[in-house]
């Protein structure tokens, strides 16, 4: 039997006559499971009780300007998305850049990766992820470990931010991330300074700390 043709596994949006994207949300929620199931398998689903989260990370990324504030977000900070191992977090920030690619893309890396970069290859790292125009989403903050290059501790994606948080103030380009951990944890590791400076980062969108491992 002939599958029947879905748009919205194509484009979950049409243009109307000044130009703009009109998204319609249940052809989105349909393109994002589609995409889903190609990426990650027939097991990925949405949840549910994931749709706020969805729904904020989707006005955000579809700069639905009508309803920032009443969903709390600032379209000049980079979104951090936050919760328990294995909610799904940079599964849906991956949805995200597939979802508005041509727009709003930007180059998921985790910050395990970035750390043994800057142990084989220096300082130069840090360079290539602070001083250039790309938007980064840097997956798992804090799970990294500081690393040393002939002999010098760095922590290296403390630095990073802090490069991009004057990028942000000078030229205003935005800087994502995932993190499974808790504001104090991440001060702990990062420092107050950077904690203070991540709040003008960051829109902070949470899922609850009893979210279920969606890998089991």
């Amino acid at each position: 039997m002939k599958k029947r043709y879905n748009p919205a596994l194509e484009k979950p949006y049409f243009i109307d006559e000044e130009g703009a994207r009109n998204y319609d949300y249940v052809n989105t929620l349909t393109f994002l499971q589609y995409r889903g199931n190609q990426k990650f398998g027939n097991h990925f689903r949405l949840y549910k009780e994931d749709l706020t989260i969805i729904s904020k990370l989707l006005i955000y990324f579809t700069k639905t300007e009508k309803l920032y504030r009443e969903y709390g977000l600032d379209p000049n900070k980079g979104i951090l998305l936050a919760g328990p191992i294995g909610c799904g977090k940079t599964s849906l920030m991956s949805l995200m850049n597939d979802f508005t690619f041509d727009v709003n893309h930007f180059f998921i890396r985790s910050t395990r990766s970035i750390a043994s970069e800057f142990h084989q290859e220096g300082y130069q790292t840090i360079n290539k992820f602070s001083n250039n125009q790309k938007i980064y989403c840097f997956d798992d903050l804090g799970v990294e470990q500081n690393m040393k290059y002939f002999g010098n501790e760095c922590n290296t994606i403390a630095e990073i931010l802090l490069n991009r948080y004057e990028l942000m103030v000078s030229q205003g380009y935005v800087t994502h991330a995932t993190t499974n951990l808790s504001a104090s944890a991440l001060e702990a590791i990062y420092g107050n300074r950077l904690r203070s400076r991540m709040r003008e980062m960051f829109n902070l969108i949470t899922f609850p700390n009893d979210s279920p491992d969606k890998r089991k």
